[in-house]
C-alpha cells in the first residue's frame, strides 16, 4: 500500500492509526470482528472497477465472465455452508438485506411482527425513524420483565390478535438462543411468512453452535462481518419458492451494481467458514462469552437474563450508579471498546441508557481464551466500580497492554 502513503499521507496515516488502535485495544463490540489477510486482499482488488448489474449469466454489461465465476463461488459456498436452497450475495448491508426481504414477503403498509427495539431488536425491525417503520406497520414483541427471555406464549397471542403478514425473529442484543421451530409454528398458525435476521449469530449457526433457522424460515438475512468473520456486507438465503422474487427485490428493486470486490471477499470468508477450524472457533466464542459472563457476575455486575447462550453479554449497570454511556467512555479511555445499549424496560434514553453490550468474536479471533476472558471481566468491573479513578484506570491500561501484546493482530501489516 506504499502508493497510498505516497499520494495521500493523511488518509494513510489515519488508516495506520486505526490499525494500531485495533492492535492495542480489546475489541469487545459484539458486532465486530477481524477478517483474515486473505479477505483483506480480496477486497483490495481491481474487481472494484467492474460494473456487473444483474446476475451471473444475465448481466446488463459485457465483460463479466470472471465476475460471474467469483459470484457463483460465493453463492454456492454460502448455500453449502447453511444448507440453503437459494442464496443472493449482492446486498450491501444488513439494512438493505432486510429491506429486500420485506419487499419480497410483504406489500407496503402490511403488518410485520418483530422484536421490540428496546428489548434487543434492530433499527430495521420497525423503528419509526427508519424506512422499516415508515413503510410497514410493525407490531413489537418483547421479553418477560422477570426473565428477560422471549415468551413464546405471548408471541402467539399477539400474532393471533394482529394477524401479521410477516413474523421476524432476530436481534442485536438478545443473549439467548432463539426457538426458530416455535416461531415457525406460530407463523403457520396465523398464515404469516417467517423471516429471520441472523446477522449476529450467523457464524454460530454455520458451525452448528446455535440452532439453524434454515429448515423453518422463508427468508433469512445476515450480515457477513460479525460472527461469520467476513467483509462488511450482507447476504440473503431463502427457500426455492421465493428465489425469483427475492432476486428481483435486490436488483432492480433495491440496488444497482453489486460490489464485486466485496463479493469476492465474501466468497473467501465462506470458504474459511467451511473449514473444520471454524467450528472450533465458533465453539470458543461461546465458551469465552460464558467465562466472561461468569467473571462479571462474580464481580457483582448484573447481566440481563443472568448470562448468555451465544457471543454477546448485556450488562445492566443500574445498581452501579454508572450509565451505559459513562461506562463506554471510561472503558474507551483504557482501551476496552464496547457500546452503550438499552436494557429491557430501561427507564433511561437510548443515547444514555442503563446497559452496556459486549461480545467475544473479535478477541476469540485473536486467540484469547477463557482465562483471558475471566481477567477481562475483572478489568471491566474495576473500571465500572471505580468510575473516574485515574489510578485504577492506569492499572487497567497496563493489563490491557499485556493482553494485546500476548495476542498480536495483523503482524507486519502497514500502509506507511
Amino acid at each position: 500500500m506504499s502508493h497510498l502513503s505516497e499520494y495521500d499521507p493523511e488518509i494513510a496515516g489515519a488508516i495506520e492509526n486505526e490499525i494500531n488502535r485495533q492492535r492495542n485495544g480489546l475489541e469487545m463490540i459484539a458486532s465486530e470482528n477481524f477478517v483474515s489477510r486473505a479477505v483483506l486482499e480480496a477486497m483490495g482488488t481491481p474487481l472494484t472497477n467492474k460494473y456487473s448489474e444483474g446476475y451471473p449469466g444475465k448481466r446488463y454489461y459485457g465483460g463479466n465472465q470472471w465476475i460471474d465465476v467469483v459470484e457463483n463461488f460465493a453463492r454456492e459456498r454460502l448455500k453449502q455452508l447453511f444448507g440453503a436452497q437459494h442464496a443472493n450475495v449482492q446486498s450491501h448491508s444488513g439494512s438493505t438485506a432486510n429491506m429486500e426481504a420485506y419487499f419480497t414477503l410483504a406489500n407496503l403498509g402490511d403488518t410485520i411482527m418483530a422484536m421490540n427495539l428496546a428489548h434487543g431488536g434492530h433499527l430495521t425491525h420497525g423503528s419509526s425513524v427508519n424506512f422499516s417503520g415508515k413503510f410497514y406497520r410493525f407490531i413489537p414483541y418483547g421479553v418477560r420483565q422477570d426473565t428477560h427471555r422471549i415468551d413464546m406464549d405471548a408471541v402467539r397471542a399477539l400474532a393471533k390478535a394482529e394477524k401479521p403478514k410477516v413474523i421476524l425473529a432476530g436481534y442485536t442484543a438478545y443473549p439467548r438462543e432463539i426457538d426458530f421451530k416455535a416461531f415457525k409454528e406460530i407463523a403457520d398458525e396465523v398464515g404469516a411468512a417467517f423471516m429471520v435476521d441472523m446477522a449476529h449469530i450467523a457464524g454460530l449457526i454455520a458451525a452448528k453452535v446455535h440452532p439453524s433457522p434454515i429448515p423453518y424460515a422463508d427468508i433469512v438475512t445476515t450480515t457477513t462481518h460479525k460472527t461469520l468473520r467476513g467483509p462488511r456486507g450482507a447476504a440473503i438465503l431463502c427457500k426455492a419458492q421465493w428465489a425469483e422474487k427475492l432476486d428481483k427485490a435486490v436488483m432492480p428493486g433495491m440496488q444497482g451494481g453489486p460490489l464485486e470486490h466485496v463479493i469476492a471477499a465474501k466468497a473467501v470468508a465462506f470458504k474459511e467458514a467451511l473449514e473444520p477450524s471454524f467450528v472450533d472457533y465458533a465453539k470458543n466464542i461461546v465458551f469465552n462469552a460464558k467465562a466472561l459472563a461468569t467473571s462479571l457476575i462474580d464481580e457483582g455486575i448484573t447481566l440481563v437474563s443472568g448470562g448468555t447462550d451465544n457471543h454477546l453479554i448485556l450488562l445492566d449497570l443500574t445498581n452501579t450508579g454508572v450509565t451505559g454511556k459513562q461506562a463506554e467512555v471510561a472503558l474507551d479511555s483504557v482501551g476496552i471498546y464496547t457500546n452503550k445499549n438499552m436494557i429491557p424496560y430501561d427507564p433511561r434514553k437510548p443515547f444514555d441508557p442503563s446497559g452496556l453490550r459486549i461480545g467475544t468474536p473479535a478477541l476469540t479471533t485473536r486467540g484469547f481464551d477463557k482465562d483471558d476472558m475471566r481477567e477481562i471481566g475483572v478489568l471491566i468491573a474495576q473500571v465500572v466500580k471505580n468510575y473516574g479513578n485515574e489510578t485504577v484506570y492506569e492499572g487497567v491500561r497496563r493489563k490491557v497492554k499485556e493482553l494485546t501484546e500476548a495476542h498480536p493482530l495483523y503482524p507486519g501489516l502497514t500502509v506507511l
